[in-house]
């Protein structure tokens, strides 16, 4: 199983684990929150971005 620091990154069609990991909140049904994981891939540069499972 993945870990909340892995996401798969588009260009290099991978998982790779997200360089500068940071915990964004994210817009969802019913004007309710999701929690979202964002950086950016360190092979390659690009912006990665892992929707999250809801907070405990």
């Amino acid at each position: 199983m993945a870990t909340a620091t892995q996401a798969y990154c588009v260009k290099c069609k991978a998982k790779r684990d997200i360089t500068n990991p940071k915990e964004v909140p994210m817009k969802g049904k019913g004007g309710k929150s999701r929690r979202a994981m964002t950086g950016t891939c360190p092979k390659c540069g690009t912006k990665m971005f892992r929707i999250l499972g809801a907070a405990k």
